[in-house]
């Protein structure tokens, strides 16, 4: 048989197959070129299977790749490492394979003793102290492939191998394909790492925000249904304070007045002169008229509540003035200034001032005028009571002053009422000589103020 023309191929080729011509030594070189390719398939084979580990994280895919090529060479000791300050991101930077494949050093967990040879390599790859480059160096039993990566050397690959397993060219062909694919499958691994994780922290985020969001739901929910509650109770608490001021000032004065009638009354069935009979008579009807107008004005009170359907204060206190009010005192209002929204709070405080002080210049002053003066600024709200009665102002001072600090009994509890609304509302209560020649009661409240003040009291003035 003779032989063929020459077969051609080209360099990666001869490379891995050894296969270089067709001379009578060709059966034998195609014998150790079919065994060379058969070796050669099966690690690309184990190189294809490590490096699809990407997904798996780093350290599992360098241990893969490090298997791979210990596989491949039949090797007793490989060693895969990184440079220092090479891709920062990948890990682990170190690893050791020893006899079976028995990892002896990953990253900086360290098992037993290495080589000085293994040392020596792993400290040289770390400082890229190593070789003239990225140019493989392969011996019979030992093979050092730098790991090349965006026009440098990151790393190496290093492997040793027993008497039974020489190396040769085809492996540092393939031993430099696994050390090329491994650069860029570090660095899709790190990437892919670092998408996964900010991922996590996205979805670890986003179900916080979740919670978050269910949690500030409840929270308002909660604080809703307390303001409701809140609300209740201050209504009712108002209510009540009402009702407990209406009772006193019934007790005070309807209920001494109907009282007096009736002692009056008593006095007429024993046996008086005529003339003082009918003059007792006469002041029992009058203590009695004047029960029944407190008693309208109380009822008034309670038919007229806070939250009762809301009109402009102007208008309120117009009603309040000519409802109930007894026919010899005639009452009037003189709005000033342009007038302004206040708060419901502060309306229904300056409309129970009003009607508490035009109660009592109806019971006590013995007044015929009455002026309610309403007053706006742009820096506060004024309402004062004016009447020409026979009251004293300094005398009322003293007793708003001994209702406020030693009342026990209920008495006299209207000065302080009207008082208490008002340095509620970071309002002055004044009480003062009216030009009309009886009292006059001032409230000046200021506008968007804190509810807190003090009780401002002054001298007798013209």
């Amino acid at each position: 048989m003779t032989s063929g023309p020459d077969v051609t191929s080209g360099p990666d080729l001869s490379l891995l197959t050894g296969l270089r011509s067709g001379k009578n030594t060709f059966y034998p070189q195609y014998r150790g070129a079919a065994e060379r390719l058969e070796r050669v398939v099966y690690a690309l084979e184990l190189i294809s299977r490590a490096l699809v580990r990407t997904v798996d994280g780093p350290e599992t895919l360098v241990c893969a790749v490090a298997e791979a090529a210990r596989a491949h060479l039949s090797a007793q000791w490989v060693v895969f490492a990184l440079a220092d300050g090479a891709l920062p991101d990948a890990g682990p930077r170190r690893l050791v394979l020893g006899p079976d494949a028995t990892p002896f050093l990953v990253d900086n967990v360290e098992g037993p003793p290495l080589p000085d040879d293994v040392i020596d390599c792993l400290e040289s790859i770390r400082t890229s102290t190593c070789g003239d480059g990225q140019t493989p160096v392969i011996s019979a039993h030992h093979a050092f492939v730098p790991i090349a990566f965006d026009g440098g050397v990151v790393g190496a690959f290093a492997a040793w191998t027993g008497d039974h397993r020489v190396l040769d060219a085809t492996d540092a062909a393939v031993l430099s394909i696994l050390a090329s694919q491994t650069a860029v499958a570090l660095q899709n691994s790190a990437l892919f790492q670092s998408r996964r994780q900010l991922l996590e922290r996205t979805e670890n985020a986003y179900a916080q925000a979740h919670r978050t969001a269910a949690d500030l739901a409840a929270r308002n929910a909660e604080l809703e249904v307390t303001q409701r509650q809140l609300g209740a109770a201050h209504r009712h608490q108002v209510l009540d304070d009402e009702r407990h001021r209406i009772a006193r000032e019934l007790h005070d004065s309807v209920t001494q007045a109907v009282l007096s009638a009736g002692m009056q009354i008593e006095v007429c069935r024993s046996d008086i002169p005529a003339e003082e009979r009918g003059e007792r008579l006469d002041l029992a009807k009058e203590l009695t008229r004047r029960a029944v107008e407190q008693l309208r004005s109380a009822i008034y009170a309670l038919n007229h509540p806070q939250d009762a359907d809301r009109t402009s204060l102007p208008e309120m206190l117009e009603q309040l003035s000519v409802v109930h009010m007894p026919d010899e005192l005639q009452v009037s209002l003189r709005v000033e200034g342009t007038p302004v929204e206040l708060s419901g709070e502060c309306e229904h405080a300056l409309l129970r001032i009003a009607g508490e002080a035009l109660f009592n210049t109806a019971v006590h002053a013995h007044a015929s005028r009455a002026i309610l003066r309403l007053t706006y600024s742009p820096d506060q709200v004024q309402l004062s009571i004016a009447d020409d009665g026979d009251g004293d102002p300094a005398h009322l001072r003293m007793m708003l002053h001994l209702s406020e600090s030693t009342d026990v009994d209920g008495r006299h509890r209207g000065l302080a009422n009207m008082a208490a609304r008002t340095r509620e509302h970071g309002g002055v209560f004044e009480i003062r000589r009216a030009r009309t020649g009886g009292v006059r009661v001032t409230v000046r409240i200021p506008l968007g103020s804190d509810p807190l003040g003090s009780t401002s009291e002054k001298g007798d003035t013209l």
